[in-house]
């Protein structure tokens, strides 16, 4: 019995030209160089890692910037303080500016804020209480003065502010600016006065109240008001306007600006607070008329 062949397992691979009248055809250069090689795959996922690493960074550079909460009346002062600080540490500050009162109710009602400072201690007592603020990192930072402006073309130039005190009489048929005697701290400093030199009884009807010491400083520099009680250093940075009294110290208590963290305080806003208390933001904060009530240790 005569053996069948054994068939080989191994077939020719059919020729272009026979696949070609099967229905098939050739792939064409541009296709096979869209197949993905190994080394084109390799640099593509460096390049997507590289990517990824830039974008981390950038997002790091992001993240380095402080919100702070700031006194209006600091405007200046705290201004330049700031980029100074930038200059030196790399870490942005942005600082929110108003009446104490106003930014101390909206970092208890969750603003992102990472420092605060505040115009007086009653306010920054406020966020102690309310637990939004850090008291272990609290310093009494600055001071400053009560002092009664006038616009800078007003015929008056000098009053000795003093016990028995017209204010009334001096403003006339015109107003007094403040800030709101209700709750903004060179208000409530101001009524404070007016009330031991027995001027506030007369005067009130008088008092316009404005929203922070920065309005009422522009109510009296655009000649809206003729007088206004304001801070020293706010007089100082505005040329339209004048000082011509000084409230004396005894007949209000101690214009005090503490600074302290929020409770919810970035890691580099320590490194700002520190730098509010340095010889850099000393000469700032002086030039600008403050008092720098921080004592250096030895």
């Amino acid at each position: 019995m005569r053996r069948r062949p054994k068939r080989s397992r191994w077939r020719a691979r059919a020729t272009v030209p026979e696949r070609m009248s099967e229905g098939w055809f050739a792939p064409s250069v541009a296709t096979i160089n869209r197949i993905p090689k190994k080394p084109k795959m390799t640099r593509f996922l460096i390049s997507a890692l590289l990517a990824l690493a830039v974008r981390a960074t950038t997002l790091h550079a992001e993240d380095k910037t402080i919100t702070v909460f700031a006194a209006a009346s600091l405007k200046n002062a705290l201004d330049d303080v700031g980029t100074a600080f930038t200059k030196q540490s790399g870490i942005k500050v942005v600082v929110s500016y108003g009446a104490s009162s106003a930014l101390a109710k909206q970092i208890e009602q969750g603003a992102p804020a990472d420092l605060f400072v505040s115009a007086d201690l009653q306010w920054m007592d406020y966020g102690v209480q309310k637990k939004v603020i850090k008291d272990d990192t609290r310093v009494n930072l600055l001071g400053n003065k009560l002092v009664l402006i006038a616009t800078k073309d007003a015929k008056i130039d000098h009053v000795t502010i003093g016990p028995g005190f017209d204010l009334a009489k001096l403003a006339g048929d015109g107003r007094v600016a403040t800030g709101d005697v209700r709750a903004v701290p060179v208000g409530l400093y101001a009524k404070a006065a007016l009330e031991r030199l027995g001027a506030w009884t007369a005067v009130e009807p008088k008092i316009a109240m404005a929203e922070n010491v920065r309005l009422a400083l522009s109510l009296v520099a655009r000649g809206d008001a003729p007088l206004g009680i304001v801070y020293e250093t706010d007089a100082k940075v505005e040329p339209n306007v004048k000082i011509i009294g000084i409230f004396p110290d005894n007949s209000h208590d101690p214009i005090i600006y503490p600074a302290a963290l929020t409770a919810t305080a970035k890691p580099d806003a320590t490194e700002y607070l520190s730098f509010l208390r340095s010889e850099t933001a000393k000469s700032v904060f002086e030039r600008y008329g403050f008092d720098f009530l921080v004592k250096r240790t030895s």
